[in-house]
């Protein structure tokens, strides 16, 4: 039984990957602050903040004892926001790329050269249509997703003919509760709520790119609503 790792799996994006991956079949190790440690048929849930780096190797020392290391790590954690740069805090940026950035370093840090080493593994990385287009009020956000974009086709090269796969899914507005505080309902510009995709629909996209022959690799996947508005 294949094993999948996901990081901020409690909701949202995260927990519908979880729930995708665990139906077709692999026993999915769901990581996020608000989990507590838990086991059931096919899942393991383990409570770690991905912004502690003490927590991600205990967290991973668990994964080692209790399983073995993953098929398909799933780097989905994250935090967003919306602020103008004169109000963006040092404490917002770098809490920022605690969360978008250096955490997927660690995980990918740990897991990935043992991938390469198996000769097998598939690295996703959820980035944002951020990770290549910059919107206002995103400061630290486009930063760490820009950047997670560089790291994510740095590991691609350094994997590169090791039969490890990685593939970067990049979605645009996503209908989950990082809206909450920005309320794009009330704002114009922004694309409305229900309009924007569903969890369920970057799920879908991570299992087509894991599910597929060895022989042929999902790059990147690009998600858009159909009806989109393009903040500037």
């Amino acid at each position: 039984m294949k094993i999948a790792l996901v990081t901020g799996a409690s909701r949202g994006i995260g927990l519908a990957v979880a729930i995708a991956l665990r139906a077709r079949g692999m026993h999915v190790v769901r990581l996020a602050r608000s989990l507590k440690d838990a086991r059931a048929e096919r899942r393991t849930d383990i409570q770690c903040d991905v912004t502690k780096p003490a927590d991600v190797e205990r967290a991973l020392d668990q994964v080692d004892k209790e399983l073995a290391v993953p098929d398909v790590l799933v780097n989905n954690a994250g935090i967003f926001f919306i602020k103008p740069l004169g109000e963006t805090t040092l404490e917002d940026f770098t809490g920022t790329l605690a969360a978008n950035l250096t955490a997927p370093f660690l995980f990918a840090r740990r897991i990935i050269p043992r991938m390469v080493e198996r000769g097998s593994g598939h690295l996703v990385t959820i980035g944002s249509i951020s990770d290549y287009i910059g919107f206002s009020g995103s400061t630290a956000y486009a930063a760490s997703k820009f950047g997670l974009r560089g790291m994510h086709e740095v590991i691609r090269q350094e994997t590169a003919k090791s039969g490890v796969r990685t593939t970067l899914i990049s979605p645009g507005p996503v209908d989950t509760d990082i809206w909450n505080a920005v309320d794009p309902d009330s704002k114009p510009g922004f694309t409305k709520r229900k309009d924007m995709m569903k969890s369920e629909d970057v799920a879908a996209a991570v299992v087509y790119a894991v599910t597929q022959p060895e022989h042929l690799a999902v790059t990147e996947i690009r998600l858009l609503p159909a009806v989109y508005t393009p903040r500037g």
